[in-house]
C-alpha cells in the first residue's frame, strides 16, 4: 500500500511540475508579445508605464538578446521576439511532454 501511495505522489509532483512549466512559459511568451507591443507604439510619458516598459525590458532583452547575436538584421525588421516564442513553444512542448 504504501508503495502505490509513493508512486501517486510522485505522479501528482510530474503533473505539477508540467502545469508549472506550461503556465510560466505562457506567462513569459506573453510578456515577449507585451514588449514587442510597447515598443512599437509611442506611450506619453508616465512614471507608471516607464516602470512597467522597464520592467519589461529587463525580462525580455537577456532572452531575445541570445537570437540577435545568432539571427543577421534585416533593416528595421527584428525577427528574434519570432524566433524566440517558437523556440519557447518547441521547449513547452517537449517539456511537458517529458513530464507527462
Amino acid at each position: 500500500m504504501g508503495g502505490y501511495a509513493m508512486v501517486s505522489v510522485l505522479a501528482d509532483a510530474r503533473g505539477s511540475i508540467a502545469s508549472f512549466v506550461d503556465v510560466f512559459i505562457t506567462v513569459y511568451i506573453l510578456l515577449i508579445v507585451v514588449y514587442v507591443l510597447s515598443s512599437w507604439i509611442r506611450l506619453p510619458y508616465s512614471p507608471w508605464l516607464n516602470r512597467i516598459q522597464r520592467f519589461l525590458y529587463d525580462v525580455c532583452e537577456p532572452y531575445l538578446r541570445l537570437f540577435r547575436r545568432v539571427l543577421p538584421p534585416l533593416g528595421p525588421i527584428d525577427l528574434s521576439p519570432i524566433v524566440a516564442i517558437i523556440v519557447l513553444y518547441v521547449i513547452r512542448s517537449l517539456l511537458v511532454a517529458a513530464l507527462d
